[in-house]
């Protein structure tokens, strides 16, 4: 029989090319494409994160923040449902920024743990309450859990903080500006809605309506905004308001802060404070 022993190779154009060798060329594309990878990945993560933090957080705050409310409402509208000393987390006023629409309507808890404020704002426990002298001290949010201080910033001087009790309606208003301070009663000072606005007097310190702070600053929230809190006694305090909120948006590396003064008061048997229609600013 003729013929090889054996298998037989197929011919040389049909075999099997070898891999060619790796080249430094070959191995920076590999890296970059893996780099690439990585970064795509990344992106992605904090795309959920980002989603999450507006959408996700915002939706469970909401429910949280409607059964604050709807509990609110039920101790309100039964005599022996208030509480002289509320606990953390207990509804203890209702927020309103007639400026941001009336959609802004969030119920105040009290406390600023980190579970609260995923309910709505909170209040500083050793701050004053709602109308009385002192410093009526509020955080709240920026981004995500409701952000219920997102848009803190677009406040100016002489826009209404309008805080409800179970009794009476207390309305704030921004405190001048740093830069509006000088000329305010000639200026802005002399419109309507600045009736009752105007720079504090001495002994306070310069207390600007908005202000930057870092966040150990814990003396804007004192009963004399910036100064001691033995400064002045109880019956010599103006009564303030001061919101604070991170800053900027999606950070926490400072702290914006809103400071406003008492103008009126108004029972809730009457009519509603006319501030509730200052309406949106175009």
């Amino acid at each position: 029989m003729s013929g090889h022993a054996g298998i037989a190779t197929a011919p040389a154009r049909h075999r099997r090319p070898e891999p060619p060798h790796r080249t430094g060329g070959d191995r920076v594309r590999t890296v970059v494409r893996g780099f690439g990878e990585v970064l795509l990945t990344l992106g992605l993560v904090a795309l959920l994160f980002l989603g999450y933090e507006l959408y996700i957080t915002n939706w469970f705050s909401a429910m949280k923040q409607r059964d604050a409310t709807a509990a609110l409402d039920d101790r309100w509208s039964n005599p022996r449902g208030t509480v002289d000393r509320p606990v953390e987390g207990d509804g203890i006023a209702k927020l309103r920024v007639p400026a941001f629409g009336p959609d802004f309507d969030f119920t105040v808890l009290q406390g600023t743990g980190a579970d609260t404020l995923a309910s709505g704002p909170g209040h500083y426990v050793d701050t004053a309450m709602p109308g009385e002298p002192g410093n009526f001290g509020v955080a709240g949010h920026r981004v995500g859990d409701g952000a219920p201080f997102n848009d803190l910033d677009l406040l100016q001087s002489c826009d209404a903080v309008v805080v409800e009790t179970r009794d009476t309606w207390f309305v704030y208003r921004v405190l001048p500006l740093a830069d509006e301070a000088a000329g305010w009663t000639s200026g802005k000072g002399a419109t309507p809605q600045c009736r009752g606005v105007t720079p504090l007097p001495e002994p306070y310190p310069e207390v600007p309506g908005q202000q930057i702070v870092m966040p150990w600053q814990g003396e804007v929230i004192n009963p004399v905004p910036g100064g001691s809190e033995a400064q002045l006694p109880p019956e010599q305090q103006d009564s303030l308001i001061t919101l604070t909120t991170c800053h900027p948006r999606f950070s926490a590396e400072q702290r914006l802060i809103i400071h406003g003064v008492l103008t009126a008061r108004y029972p809730k048997d009457g009519p509603r404070p006319p501030a509730l229609a200052d309406g949106l600013r175009g």
